[in-house]
């Protein structure tokens, strides 16, 4: 198995993650290579995790952030003291990849050269801690099989990321599905296992941060439209004209009809409870955990809208857009 080993490294990123990056770090004791790229933490990460045998590059925040600077920073680094890696997995610092995936992960890619991305399932932490932590695991519930996008928690061939250039630096969010557009029209299949792949731990216990975080999802759909819609896929374009029906026209049409027609115009707004009921029967489990999704369906939708107009108004501007962080 040692000649295996040697060929898969991970890079691992991170901010202030504390004892969830010292569980991330100790789930990859089968890796080669560990390679932990800190953006300006102020807790002992850094540290700590040089001190455990990782390869540590302490970024320069004098230049904006992104988690894709940060990955092919890492990636670069892993490629110049370990070139005999032909994989690498990819694992932020608040994961901890489960028991045996990097083994099996490794096994599958070998033997399947048309894969140029794996993952696998990957489950909350704490789901039951907040209605967040729930909502995010059930987002981390996608299909299996070919698949055309992945998130941050991914094993990569590392031929197939320097003949695409890796990531966008410049992205602040959504880089990893936008890999998977460039990496699928190079020809390289990406592909989700039915397997437990690694524990995620969002820490999300308020509405704000909800808010902020679908706000950068907003963002990061408008951004990837932008580059990529007009491709085959279509990529994201779909999301993008939901978001602008329920979060822009849809409100703007529901207030002119109120305020033309007040009081009956008000009646207008019944479209947003009578979504939430559409969506309830669409979605599946018991029926109180339907609700709950489907409120949160049509609600997210607003900021995501605010997300999407931040990006159009910053490319009309020049401006570059600044990093949307939840927690």
């Amino acid at each position: 198995m040692a000649g295996v080993i040697a060929k898969v490294g991970t890079v691992v990123i991170g901010r202030n993650e504390g004892e969830r990056l010292k569980r991330c770090l100790n789930s990859l004791s089968f890796a080669s290579t560990v390679i932990y790229v800190d953006s300006g933490s102020s807790d002992d990460s850094a540290r700590w995790a040089a001190d455990n045998g990782a390869h540590v590059i302490e970024l320069d925040m004098s230049v904006p952030f992104t988690a894709a600077r940060a990955r092919n920073a890492g990636f670069r680094r892993l490629c110049e003291i370990a070139p005999e890696v032909a994989f690498v997995q990819f694992v932020d610092g608040d994961c901890e990849i489960s028991q045996g995936w990097l083994e099996g992960a490794l096994t599958f890619l070998i033997s399947h050269p048309e894969i140029g991305v794996l993952s696998g399932v990957l489950r909350e932490r704490h789901p039951d801690s907040s209605i967040y932590n729930w909502l995010c695991d059930l987002e981390w519930n996608g299909t299996v099989g070919d698949v055309h996008e992945c998130g941050g928690i991914a094993m990569m061939r590392t031929t197939a990321l320097l003949a695409v250039g890796a990531f966008r630096d410049e992205l602040i969010a959504g880089e990893e599905p936008e890999l998977c557009v460039r990496l699928r029209a190079a020809g390289w299949r990406v592909w989700r296992l039915d397997t437990n792949m690694a524990i995620h731990d969002a820490a999300m216990m308020h509405f704000s941060q909800w808010w902020k975080r679908n706000v950068r999802s907003g963002h990061a759909a408008a951004e990837g439209a932008y580059l990529h819609g007009s491709g085959p896929d279509r990529f994201r374009v779909w999301e993008c004209r939901r978001t602008w029906l329920w979060g822009v026209w849809l409100p703007l049409i529901c207030l002119s009809i109120t305020l033309v027609f007040w009081p009956w115009g008000l009646a207008g707004w019944l479209i947003y409870p009578l979504q939430i009921l559409r969506q309830t029967v669409r979605n599946s489990g018991p029926l109180s955990h339907r609700a709950t999704l489907a409120l949160y369906q049509v609600l997210g939708r607003f900021p995501e809208a605010i997300g999407q107009i931040k990006f159009m108004c910053n490319r009309v501007l020049g401006r570059r857009s600044q990093l949307i962080e939840y927690k």
